[in-house]
């Protein structure tokens, strides 16, 4: 099925309140099959013109096309997609590559500018939803809608919050959380915190192949490391494929295992048998000379909400350590202090939590290793 979508995106201040709108026709223009709008905080009018782009694309895919027409009022975007224009903005080009990933999805897909006058049904959807960003206190139900407006082959069913049946609102913060490449201290499964062993040939191969997933799944707009060395490179390797630069954040940082650095489990149970025992029960305490599982917690919720405060409704990906990533899945879980002793997470492998606007959150994936 040939189906028309046209979709737009503005800011009022550019950077400013922003939204798009995207509505899709059939064929012969003379059915709306769905429209999508949404408020999308502070953005620029490219940001949001692209986001209105993905939105009509993802609703032609609801509604079971196999062929798009796609027209907007910015050259800008329709340049682009075609690869007559080079994507610069830093901003842009994981929304062109998410963009052009929700493109495959179909047989065919063609882009065409067009005056803003013949984007009417769009730049209004656009413009409702830039009044609600504005006005967060109008929006009385989440603010992305995608709605049969007429009777199709198949019914399109109005997408839930990813975090479905909790109630969340608003878009929120995804971060991909990756795992670093193996050391050899990982490879002898010794206490690695605040030392910095490099990868080996398998941890680099490893953060190649988490960087190929990821520039193939789009979508991320930041990528925030460790400061330490093998989480850095990990980071990098993903960045580059991304197209986007790595940010150091010492509040990701491993646990500081104090003078058990370097230790096995066994090692470090046989030279302090009481206090190691203890460790393993009580997350406020710290190894000798070092640093309590609670203490990492401080840290990491304050990065978490530094992240979302910047980041706003983006999808980041953080690349660190163990205890780091374990502590944020159970900041998104709100679980208690056991979950630290009972999640495995295996060497450059892939997390996902959503944190809303609204206090919400969710857990969509833990422990992801089939890209190795």
């Amino acid at each position: 099925m040939k189906v028309l979508v046209e979709a737009d995106g503005g800011s009022r201040g550019n950077p400013g309140p922003a939204g798009y709108g995207a509505v899709v026709f059939s064929a012969d223009r003379k059915t709306v099959l769905a429209e999508s709008k949404e408020s999308i905080g502070r953005a620029t009018n490219n940001v949001a013109e692209y986001r209105g782009l993905i939105a009509g694309l993802e609703a032609a895919a609801a509604v079971d096309a196999t062929e798009v027409a796609v027209s907007m009022d910015s050259k800008l975007v329709v340049e682009q997609m075609v690869g007559r224009w080079r994507v610069k903005h830093p901003d842009l080009i994981p929304l062109n590559q998410r963009a052009k990933e929700v493109a495959t999805r179909f047989d065919r897909v063609t882009y065409a500018w067009i005056p803003r006058a013949k984007n009417s049904h769009a730049d209004r959807l656009a413009n409702e939803a830039m009044d609600a960003a504005a006005d967060p206190a109008a929006v009385s139900e989440p603010a992305e809608t995608l709605k049969p407006v007429a009777a199709v082959s198949k019914p399109v069913a109005a997408p839930s919050s990813p975090a479905g049946w909790t109630g969340a609102l608003g878009a929120p913060t995804r971060l991909l959380l990756l795992r670093h490449g193996q050391t050899e201290l990982s490879v002898e499964r010794r206490y690695s915190g605040r030392g910095n062993p490099p990868l080996t040939d398998l941890g680099r191969r490893q953060a190649d192949a988490a960087a190929r997933y990821l520039a193939q799944r789009g979508g991320i707009s930041a990528v925030i490391s460790s400061p330490l060395q093998r989480a850095y490179d990990t980071a990098t390797a993903a960045a580059k494929g991304l197209g986007l630069d790595v940010t150091v954040d010492d509040d990701l940082i491993e646990t500081d295992f104090g003078s058990w650095e370097g230790l096995t489990f066994g090692e470090a149970a046989a030279r302090d048998p009481e206090l190691h025992t203890r460790w393993l029960r009580d997350t406020a305490q710290p190894p000798p000379e070092g640093e309590s599982f609670d203490a990492v917690a401080h840290r990491v919720r304050r990065a978490r909400n530094r992240i979302i405060a910047e980041h706003g409704d983006a999808t980041v990906l953080v690349v660190s350590h163990v205890t780091p990533i374990k502590t944020v899945l159970r900041l998104a879980l709100d679980a208690g202090e056991g979950i630290l002793y009972r999640l495995h997470l295996d060497l450059a492998s892939l997390s996902i939590a959503e944190f809303y606007p609204d206090g919400g959150s969710s857990v969509r994936l833990v422990n992801q290793t089939a890209y190795l």
